[in-house]
């Protein structure tokens, strides 16, 4: 238990495969990124380069392109999942995690995109936002706007648009709502945050970072504070759009939050959806036992995690 009060864990019983795959992620996947992170920009360049050069391997019978989407003069790249043409079916708009120094992953998170864009009967869109170390906020933040106006432009109306992203993803999914709040442009049908990170100004806070220091199975908590000098650079870190836990949430979307309680984030998601809730917004969020930041990336290493996919497609067609 966190010291925010951490809501009751989802009822599901976490196999012994699923747990040995945690262990192994603790012992491997944890210090790699802890290397990367500390390394300077030629080595997190070559990790750009290794990360993209995946193949999405199951791309659930959809077609997968990289295509440039918008205006002229405010394009975004990125990868499309479906057919952007049919805009009377909803459309999935996924911001990738990555530390914010990472691209897409085809295989992951093109291949789970796809899979929720299979399931809903829905095009998507992930787009190829700008990385830190080379492009700092509000880079990745500006190019994800730019992909939401594009789809409005594009003539899918708001309330067909899903908007959802993981780690760094659900970090900017809410510093997307306050722009979009600003410009008065329509909300979308509803936003999913997968372990969202909403405090970019303190390694030491909030207290699931240190408490789960030793836990986490992916997330080098040190580390960590490496990211937030790379993307905010000499910013106020504690602005909204880089910390969204000081956001107000006034008139966002319904809300579903997941994370893990093994992981340092876990009160990121607690406290926001606490303060979400408080300004009215329709908030849902679910903790997972055991599984690893971002889980619902790994359906390969974990078969719970079509539990979570079906419980994302549910939520998103209930505000569809």
């Amino acid at each position: 238990m966190s010291e925010t009060g951490t809501p009751p864990l989802k009822d599901i019983v976490i196999s012994r495969r699923s747990r040995f795959f945690v262990w192994l992620m603790r012992r491997l996947l944890r210090p790699w990124l802890a290397w990367m992170l500390r390394g300077n920009k030629e080595r997190i360049a070559r990790m750009q380069l290794l990360v993209a050069a995946q193949v999405c391997r199951d791309s659930s019978g959809l077609a997968v392109d990289y295509q440039v989407i918008g205006a002229p003069d405010r394009g975004v790249p990125g990868h499309v999942v479906g057919d952007l043409a049919q805009t009377q079916q909803p459309v999935l708009l996924w911001l990738h995690g990555g530390a914010f120094v990472l691209p897409a992953s085809p295989d992951t998170h093109v291949r789970l995109v796809a899979r929720l864009c299979r399931m809903l009967d829905a095009a998507g869109f992930l787009p190829d936002y700008r990385l830190a170390p080379y492009n700092r906020y509000p880079a990745a933040l500006d190019d994800c706007e730019r992909a939401y106006r594009a789809l409005l432009d594009l003539g899918f109306p708001a309330s067909r648009i899903v908007l959802a992203g993981e780690s760094a993803g659900g970090n900017l999914v809410l510093g997307l709502l306050q722009r979009i709040r600003r410009h008065g442009w329509p909300m979308p049908a509803c936003a999913i945050p997968v372990s969202p990170a909403t405090e970019l100004g303190r390694v030491h806070g909030p207290p699931s970072r240190p408490l789960r220091a030793r836990r986490d199975p992916i997330l080098p908590i040190v580390a960590l504070q490496s990211v937030d000098d790379l993307y905010a650079g000499g910013c106020d870190a504690s602005d909204p759009e880089l910390s969204p836990l000081y956001a107000d949430c006034r008139g966002f979307p319904p809300l579903y939050l997941l994370a893990s309680d093994a992981e340092v984030l876990l009160d990121d998601t607690v406290l926001f959806a606490r303060r979400a809730r408080a300004a009215g917004v329709e908030v849902q969020v679910e903790i997972w036992p055991v599984l690893p930041h971002a889980f619902p990336l790994f359906g390969m290493l974990f078969p719970e995690v079509r539990r979570a996919r079906e419980d994302i497609v549910a939520f998103a067609r209930r505000r569809l």
